[in-house]
Order: C-alpha cells, then structure tokens, then sequence
C-alpha cells in the first residue's frame, strides 16, 4: 500500500539554495535539500488499484506551463510552531493545477484535503520550539528570493508507508501542456 502525493520537483540548484536556510534552531528537523519538493497535494496510503486509477486522472489533467518564485521564510503555528517554510508567489496556473489535482484526487476516491491550498516548501518540522527562538531565527535569514523557476511537470510521489518522510521516489511525471 504506497503513501503518495502530488508535487513540483525543484531544480538542484534551488534546492541548494534553501539547504542554506538551515542552522541551528533548537527543535527543528530539517528536510535533506534532496528531499525539498512543492506539496500539491498530500494523498495518503492506498492500495494499488486506487493509485492506478488516480494516476489516470492525474494524466488527463491539461495546464500550461508556468514560473514561480520563492520568497521570504516563515513558520506555520502561531504560539506553537510546527514548520519552517518558504512562501511561493506563482500565477493563477499554480492555483489552477492544484485545483486540478484535487479533483483527480477526489475522482479517484480519495477524501477532500479539509485545509485550504497555500504554496509553500516545507524546510524542517519543529517539535518543542520556543515561538522566541523561532522568531529570532527567522529575523536572521532576511529576504530570500529565488526565481523565476518553469514548472512544466508535476510528480506522483511516495514515502515511506507509515512513516512518512524521504527519501521520497518519483512514481510518475505528468508533463504540463
């Protein structure tokens, strides 16, 4: 049964980049730069048949090439932050492939994503981290900008069954047309 999500592969030299990011920050579990991705949508475990037929829908999607940028640093949970980030600005094409991949999820079963879409790079997860030292820290990394990049795929994806996590494997690349 693989655990699968939808993503957007950066190019190594982008992921080299936000590998910069890192430091030390008590709490965080920094994501290997290999590993850095764009979370269009998180699927789960399924089994085999349910994965061929999202995979079908997946490949009837039809959305033009396009370009991002990646800005500024961040962290998702307030009071008790769990993620550091780094934001994606992006056209309506990014808004609209996810939006596509949704649907391909839904058609193939899968339950409705309950969060609303933002556009981010996970960089570490945060267990324990004083929302102080967060702060701080992300005072110190001043302005990030990365861009323009061209998305013209996106991925099916796995990790680890029950675990979740890289390395992940690309299990199929839908060209954007």
């Amino acid at each position: 049964m693989p655990r699968l999500f939808v993503g957007l592969e950066l190019p190594e030299m982008v992921r080299m980049r936000l590998g910069l990011v890192r430091g030390p920050l008590p709490g965080a579990k920094w994501i290997e730069p290999d590993d850095l991705h764009l979370t269009l949508r998180f699927v789960g475990d399924v089994d085999n048949p349910q994965a061929d037929e999202l995979v079908g829908f997946l490949d009837g999607i039809e959305v033009a090439p396009f370009e991002i940028m990646i800005r500024e640093v961040g962290a998702f949970g307030g009071r008790d932050p769990r993620v550091i980030w780094a934001g994606v600005e992006a056209g309506p094409e990014l808004d609209a492939l996810q939006r596509a991949v949704e649907r391909a999820c839904r058609s193939a079963g899968v339950a409705p994503e309950p969060r609303s879409f933002k556009a981010h790079i996970t960089l570490a997860r945060l267990k324990g981290a004083s929302p102080d030292v967060v702060a701080r820290f992300l005072g110190s990394r001043g302005s990030l900008a990365i861009g323009p990049i061209t998305v013209d795929r996106f991925l099916l994806y796995s990790s680890r069954p029950r675990v979740g996590g890289g390395p992940y494997v690309v299990e199929n690349e839908f060209p954007l047309v």
